[in-house]
């Protein structure tokens, strides 16, 4: 049986007089990397900005870890989601050691704690990027920088990682470094939960799937494997699917529906 991380029911959201979710339900399971697919501006940012808090919905229920989402308070919240939205920067020049402490502001207030400077050390050896603890963030290139806000995240200690388009803006390189990353928290004890655009990188690391189409959410009876017939009807284009050394790859063909 599946353990709950996100349970979502009946949730709509309408900007004005548009209608953006419509009667959104799904479950996002525990201690396992989820990716939510859909094309750009269909709502899937708006859905991670409810279940962080930022936004309410007009009506339906979320339920975090079995609590009710309007219940928590922001402490608790902070110790079970770290929502990572789609564009972090700072203009001030703090060190990536300064950055990472603010992510412990919701426990520790401004003044941090010896053990929040040896958290930090922590994260920053398991994301191999000790050599940047004393460096601006302004001067990190962009890869570099979207690993901090991870470790940011990490921070808080949260049972679910919430991703806006993680691997954007990110080179190759730093797509794969940061989706192993991904794959390996959700293999140990983390519950990841990412937004993505590429069904090709998504299809390589994550092991459930969910589709957001026209304001509904789309789960098939095999979320764990690639569903060729709902990505042709979210992406309205045709899709190749192939095996190379026991993995399945999902490529778009170019035919547009």
């Amino acid at each position: 049986m599946i353990t709950e991380a996100i349970h979502i029911e009946d949730l709509h959201y309408a900007y004005g007089d548009k209608p953006v979710l419509n009667g959104v339900n799904a479950i996002f399971p525990e201690n396992k990397f989820s990716v939510l697919l859909g094309i750009n501006g269909g709502g899937k940012s708006t859905l991670f900005k409810i279940i962080a808090g930022l936004l309410k919905g007009d009506q339906g229920s979320i339920r975090i870890c079995g609590q009710e989402i309007d219940k928590l308070r922001f402490k608790d919240r902070a110790s079970l989601i770290g929502f990572l939205p789609q564009f972090t920067q700072s203009v001030f020049s703090f060190t990536v050691e300064e950055i990472l402490l603010t992510g412990r502001t919701a426990f520790s207030g401004f003044a941090p704690k010896k053990e929040d400077r040896l958290l930090v050390d922590k994260i920053l050896k398991d994301l191999s990027i000790t050599r940047l603890k004393d460096k601006p963030f302004t001067q990190l290139s962009g890869g570099e920088q979207q690993i901090v806000m991870i470790g940011r995240l990490l921070m808080q200690k949260p049972k679910i990682l919430l991703l806006d388009e993680p691997t954007n803006h990110l080179d190759v390189y730093y797509q794969h470094y940061l989706m192993e990353k991904l794959k390996d928290y959700s293999e140990n004890d983390f519950t990841v939960i990412a937004i993505m655009h590429n069904p090709t990188l998504a299809f390589q690391y994550a092991d459930h799937f969910c589709y957001l189409h026209h304001g509904n959410i789309y789960t098939p009876s095999n979320p764990k494997e690639p569903n060729v017939e709902l990505l042709e009807k979210v992406y309205s284009m045709s899709f190749v699917e192939f095996m190379r050394e026991g993995k399945k790859f999902m490529l778009p063909f170019g035919e547009i529906h």
